[in-house]
Protein backbone atom coordinates (compact mmCIF):
# COMPACT_ATOMS: atom_id res chain seq x y z
CA UNK A 1 0.00 0.00 0.00
CA UNK A 2 1.28 3.35 -0.55
CA UNK A 3 1.82 5.93 1.58
CA UNK A 4 0.00 9.60 1.68
CA UNK A 5 2.05 12.04 1.70
CA UNK A 6 1.21 15.73 3.01
CA UNK A 7 2.23 18.77 1.30
CA UNK A 8 1.62 22.27 0.23
CA UNK A 9 3.09 24.57 -2.45
CA UNK A 10 3.43 28.19 -2.19
CA UNK A 11 2.44 30.09 -5.56
CA UNK A 12 4.25 32.98 -5.04
CA UNK A 13 3.23 36.68 -6.70
CA UNK A 14 6.06 39.47 -6.96
CA UNK A 15 5.46 42.42 -9.57
CA UNK A 16 2.48 40.47 -11.22
CA UNK A 17 4.50 37.09 -11.53
CA UNK A 18 4.66 33.92 -9.67
CA UNK A 19 7.99 31.67 -9.04
CA UNK A 20 8.44 28.47 -10.38
CA UNK A 21 10.89 25.85 -9.35
CA UNK A 22 12.15 23.42 -10.99
CA UNK A 23 13.57 20.20 -9.36
CA UNK A 24 16.70 18.79 -8.51
CA UNK A 25 18.07 16.17 -11.10
CA UNK A 26 18.65 13.97 -8.02
CA UNK A 27 15.35 14.17 -6.86
CA UNK A 28 11.83 12.55 -7.64
CA UNK A 29 10.10 13.57 -10.13
CA UNK A 30 13.58 14.66 -11.61
CA UNK A 31 13.53 18.16 -13.46
CA UNK A 32 9.74 19.15 -13.44
CA UNK A 33 8.95 22.39 -12.17
CA UNK A 34 6.49 23.14 -9.03
CA UNK A 35 5.62 25.60 -6.75
CA UNK A 36 8.36 25.29 -3.77
CA UNK A 37 6.77 24.10 -0.38
CA UNK A 38 7.71 21.17 1.05
CA UNK A 39 6.13 18.18 3.18
CA UNK A 40 3.57 19.11 6.26
CA UNK A 41 5.39 17.63 9.90
CA UNK A 42 3.38 16.35 12.51
CA UNK A 43 1.54 19.11 14.68
CA UNK A 44 2.05 21.70 12.20
CA UNK A 45 -0.81 23.59 10.33
CA UNK A 46 -0.31 23.78 6.53
CA UNK A 47 0.35 27.49 6.20
CA UNK A 48 3.03 27.20 9.03
CA UNK A 49 4.78 24.50 7.22
CA UNK A 50 4.59 26.54 3.71
CA UNK A 51 6.31 29.38 5.68
CA UNK A 52 9.02 27.10 7.28
CA UNK A 53 9.65 25.35 4.11
CA UNK A 54 10.29 28.39 1.91
CA UNK A 55 12.44 30.28 4.73
CA UNK A 56 14.62 27.39 4.95
CA UNK A 57 14.60 26.17 1.13
CA UNK A 58 14.95 29.60 -0.11
CA UNK A 59 15.57 31.79 2.59
CA UNK A 60 13.11 34.18 2.07
CA UNK A 61 9.94 35.32 3.91
CA UNK A 62 6.39 34.83 2.49
CA UNK A 63 2.75 35.78 3.76
CA UNK A 64 0.71 32.66 3.32
CA UNK A 65 -2.72 33.68 1.44
CA UNK A 66 -5.96 32.03 0.53
CA UNK A 67 -6.12 28.27 -0.76
CA UNK A 68 -5.84 27.82 -4.91
CA UNK A 69 -6.22 24.03 -5.02
CA UNK A 70 -6.33 20.66 -2.99
CA UNK A 71 -5.01 18.14 -5.39
CA UNK A 72 -4.57 14.39 -4.51
CA UNK A 73 -1.90 12.59 -6.96
CA UNK A 74 -0.89 9.08 -7.00
CA UNK A 75 3.13 8.45 -8.45
CA UNK A 76 4.88 5.44 -7.99
CA UNK A 77 6.67 6.64 -5.24
CA UNK A 78 3.51 7.42 -2.54
CA UNK A 79 -0.23 9.13 -3.23
CA UNK A 80 0.65 13.20 -2.94
CA UNK A 81 -1.92 15.21 -1.36
CA UNK A 82 -1.17 18.94 -2.29
CA UNK A 83 -2.45 21.75 -1.22
CA UNK A 84 -1.48 25.60 -2.90
CA UNK A 85 -1.72 29.11 -1.30
CA UNK A 86 -1.66 32.13 -3.25
CA UNK A 87 1.25 33.74 -1.93
CA UNK A 88 3.27 37.25 -1.44
CA UNK A 89 6.89 37.81 -0.91
CA UNK A 90 7.40 40.08 1.93
CA UNK A 91 11.43 39.69 2.81
CA UNK A 92 13.92 38.96 0.81
CA UNK A 93 14.38 37.30 -2.50
CA UNK A 94 14.62 33.48 -3.29
CA UNK A 95 17.94 31.45 -3.90
CA UNK A 96 18.47 28.31 -5.08
CA UNK A 97 19.39 25.76 -2.33
CA UNK A 98 17.35 22.62 -3.25
CA UNK A 99 15.95 23.34 -7.14
CA UNK A 100 18.04 23.50 -10.29
CA UNK A 101 16.53 26.47 -10.80
CA UNK A 102 13.63 29.17 -10.94
CA UNK A 103 11.82 31.41 -13.05
CA UNK A 104 9.27 34.34 -12.62
CA UNK A 105 6.62 34.09 -15.12
CA UNK A 106 3.17 35.74 -15.49
CA UNK A 107 0.35 33.78 -15.05
CA UNK A 108 -0.51 32.60 -19.12
CA UNK A 109 3.30 31.84 -19.00
CA UNK A 110 2.56 28.84 -16.36
CA UNK A 111 1.63 26.36 -19.27
CA UNK A 112 5.20 26.32 -20.93
CA UNK A 113 7.21 24.71 -18.74
CA UNK A 114 6.77 20.88 -17.87
CA UNK A 115 4.94 20.49 -14.22
CA UNK A 116 4.92 18.01 -11.97
CA UNK A 117 0.94 16.09 -11.98
CA UNK A 118 0.26 17.57 -8.93
CA UNK A 119 0.81 21.09 -9.60
CA UNK A 120 -1.79 21.13 -13.20
CA UNK A 121 -4.91 21.75 -11.38
CA UNK A 122 -3.61 24.69 -9.85
CA UNK A 123 -2.20 26.21 -12.82
CA UNK A 124 -5.13 25.30 -14.47
CA UNK A 125 -7.09 27.43 -12.10
CA UNK A 126 -4.58 29.97 -11.80
CA UNK A 127 -4.63 30.41 -16.15
CA UNK A 128 -8.83 30.59 -15.52
CA UNK A 129 -8.48 33.29 -13.02
CA UNK A 130 -5.87 35.57 -14.87
CA UNK A 131 -6.91 35.31 -17.66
Amino acid sequence: MKKNINVVGAVIFNDNKILCAQRGAGKSLPLFWEFPGGKIEKGEKPEEALQREIEEEMHCTIDVGEKVEYTVHEYDFGIVHLTTYYCKLINGKPVLTEHAAIKWLTPNELPSLEWAPADIPAIEKIAKVYA
